[in-house]
């Protein structure tokens, strides 16, 4: 057994989901049913004023659900629209539910199973687009059209997103670009959560960017809500905890760096999911705030938190510059908010224009959010030796004071991949853990952090 003290590092922070009970005043859950059951803001505790000023800062059109309401609305909520890239965290989706189908096995699965043309890709690299997986594509750090190996950088780009939903619902899902709305979106999602404007993956039709969400403000919000109660929908399990958990979750390090944007050889013919991106395409960096395809409030590179006026465990789905069309989620609140057409694009990028709304949402619930203090120490790593588990224990942390009943999460990583829940979704009062998880499979390289839970976590366990 290996036992690391994780004395040289210090707490880092928690972006975990909390489910809704104890998150308001609502004690029994309310899922709308064909249409939306509808409250005035003042009904679950929010000030009209500071949604209004919401409003008035985005504009465009959309809706705030609080306790499973609908609750307050601008513009118009009902017409299906393109929500460009705020549609990747709905590819993730079905490709953990394609896992949960026995579809395939593993997020770990190559691509290279259904896209053959990566088997001679990049001689001169090592070949290395043979080595993609799909936890590679859903967190964008696949390197393909790039030049370092996967699971290397970080590159956001159309091409690697293309290659991600085709392989994800015309190879795991066996549909095309013809029937996956009505074989995949509309069984596996849209007749479950009763979406009311009929969204398809087709919203430029099947010969303009095939994949592309087209899904009005009040269906987001059904999806957001999905998210919120941690993939229950009125009783039925539509995807695992442990797997919407994950989702939201698990942040890549910040020890990925983005990408050099070298261009390297991609399949022939191959399409992209957004317009003519430029080759390579290295849209955006990480940041510390990406996991499967949703943005987190993770801290930056600079050591600050994404989103400063917001708690740890918020996360978002956006698109187009920021975030011009999105669905955020806010947990402690209780709150899921969707827009489209808004004129984000239009305001500078830094300091994060969302951070406003998130400010203006906390203000009308009357609350000020707390999170614990940021870090930007290193994280620990350790090889892992096959046949042996893991002990941590971080009880003698003198780098970060906490206070007396912090609840933690220990998440596992592959280096340098993403994070994944190593003690569930429940936060724990120990200080110590020993992960068996680790005395099964081959070496590999390992990486733990020991996170602080949200605020709002630890009053609903203390």
């Amino acid at each position: 057994m290996r036992t690391i003290a994780c004395r040289s590092t210090t707490i880092l922070l928690h972006f975990a989901l909390l489910n809704a009970l104890g998150a308001g005043p609502s004690s029994a859950v309310v899922f709308p049913g064909a249409n939306w059951d509808m409250r005035t803001p003042a009904d679950v505790g929010l000030s009209v004023a500071s949604l209004d000023a919401i409003r008035d800062y985005l504009q465009g059109r959309g809706c705030v659900v609080r306790h499973g309401y609908l609750v307050y609305t601008w513009g118009d909520v009902t017409t299906r629209e393109d929500v460009a890239s705020a549609a990747k965290p709905v590819y993730s989706h079905f490709l953990f539910a394609g896992i949960e189908q026995g579809l395939v096995a593993s997020p770990d699965v190559t691509a290279l199973t259904y896209q053959p043309c990566l088997q001679n890709l990049n001689p001169s690299l090592g070949y290395k687009d043979r080595g993609i997986t799909f936890r590679h594509m859903g967190n964008q750090v696949s390197c393909y059209g790039v030049s370092e190996a996967p699971g290397t950088a970080f590159d956001y780009s159309d091409w690697q997103m293309a290659l991600f939903w085709d392989s994800v619902f015309l190879g795991v899902w066996n549909t095309t670009y013809s029937t996956v709305d009505a074989s995949v979106l509309n069984p596996r999602l849209s007749s479950i959560l009763q979406f009311q404007d009929s969204p398809t993956f087709m919203a430029f039709g099947t010969g303009d960017r095939p994949g592309r969400l087209a899904m009005s403000p009040r269906d987001f919000c059904r999806f957001g809500l999905l998210y919120l109660e941690l993939g229950n929908w009125n009783g039925t399990q539509v995807l695992s905890q442990e797997h919407v958990m994950s989702s939201v979750a698990s942040p890549l390090s910040l020890q990925v760096p983005r990408t050099t944007a070298v261009a390297a050889e991609m399949c022939a013919g191959q399409r992209a999911m957004g317009g003519a991106p430029p080759v390579p395409d290295d849209q955006y960096d990480h940041d510390g705030g990406y996991s499967w395809n949703w943005w987190i409030n993770g801290i930056t590179r600079t050591g600050a938190r994404r989103w400063p006026d917001a708690e740890s465990n918020v996360f978002n789905a956006q698109g187009h510059t920021n975030g011009k069309r999105g669905l955020a989620v806010l947990p402690c609140l209780d709150v899921v908010i969707s827009w489209n057409d808004t004129t984000l694009d239009t305001r500078p990028s830094t300091p994060d224009p969302l951070n406003e709304v998130y400010r203006l949402l906390y203000q009308a619930a009357g609350t000020t959010p707390i999170s614990p203090p940021a870090d930007v120490g290193p994280v620990l790593r350790m090889s892992k030796l096959a046949g042996q588990d893991v002990s941590l224990d971080w009880s003698g942390d003198e780098g970060a004071p906490r206070p007396p009943g912090t609840h933690y999460h220990v998440l596992r990583g592959i280096y340098p991949a993403a994070l994944d829940f190593a003690t569930g979704s429940h936060p724990t009062a120990a200080t110590q853990y020993t992960d068996t998880h680790a005395g099964t499979g081959s070496p590999t390289l390992l990486f733990y952090r020991i996170t602080a839970a949200s605020a709002c976590e630890q009053s609903s366990v203390d």
